[in-house]
């Protein structure tokens, strides 16, 4: 963990971390309070933190500038076959259920874990093959459901697929993105369609000028 930026009050303590994508939200909550606790009783202030605190997921992107993104896909793409385009429309899904600027809740505290994960078609080659577009969209939503995780929105293209989700907080986003690609492999029937590797990036409904110090 590497610490960016702090604000500190008299009543709270915001503190930006970096964080390698092997640690879990659990696990960097229980690092940070006990290490700062600890720092503290060394120079003679035994100060208690209240149970419950909150963590958030951020990076260069909001929620908004994520999920529009995805979105626009298929379009952005500029397919020449306007009936292909039309197709490729049915591979983005948004579910509305899903609402990423909500917490997941918990005793000790609330976070919010939003994830835009990419994988990559292997070589980048193209699958045009509708069944198995199918598989990778209908299988994504299933390893979703199975993970504990919730995705708002998913395109799949042709060379590539774009996930933004609330993963399960005892999950890295390693183990998360590792778990789509493998699952999604084993779905493809175990050839290897899809590059070994992953892009995992962090947002939030903020982006990272929220928290960076000002020159004034």
């Amino acid at each position: 963990m590497r610490r960016l930026e702090h604000r500190l009050t008299d009543e709270s303590w915001q503190i930006t971390f970096s964080v390698i994508p092997l640690v879990t939200p659990i696990v960097f909550a229980a690092r940070v309070k006990g290490r700062l606790q600890h720092a503290l009783r060394q120079h003679g202030n035994d100060i208690q933190f209240r149970r419950k605190l909150s963590v958030r997921t951020i990076g260069d992107n909001t929620r908004a500038d994520v999920e529009a993104y995805i979105l626009k896909q298929v379009d952005k793409e500029q397919f020449a076959d306007a009936h292909f385009r039309m197709e490729m429309r049915e591979f983005t899904v948004q579910q509305a259920d899903v609402d990423l600027a909500q917490p997941t809740v918990t005793n000790s505290g609330r976070y919010w874990y939003n994830l835009h994960v990419v994988l990559i078609v292997a070589q980048r080659h193209r699958l045009f093959d509708r069944r198995c577009l199918e598989t990778v969209r209908n299988s994504s939503v299933r390893i979703a459901a199975k993970k504990g995780w919730a995705i708002s929105i998913l395109s799949v293209m042709p060379d590539h697929l774009h996930v933004a989700l609330r993963g399960n907080l005892d999950q890295s986003p390693d183990e998360i993105a590792l778990a789509l690609l493998n699952n999604l492999a084993y779905a493809l029937g175990q050839r290897p369609h899809l590059e070994p590797g992953y892009y995992v990036g962090t947002f939030s409904e903020y982006d990272m000028n929220a928290v960076r110090h000002r020159e004034r």
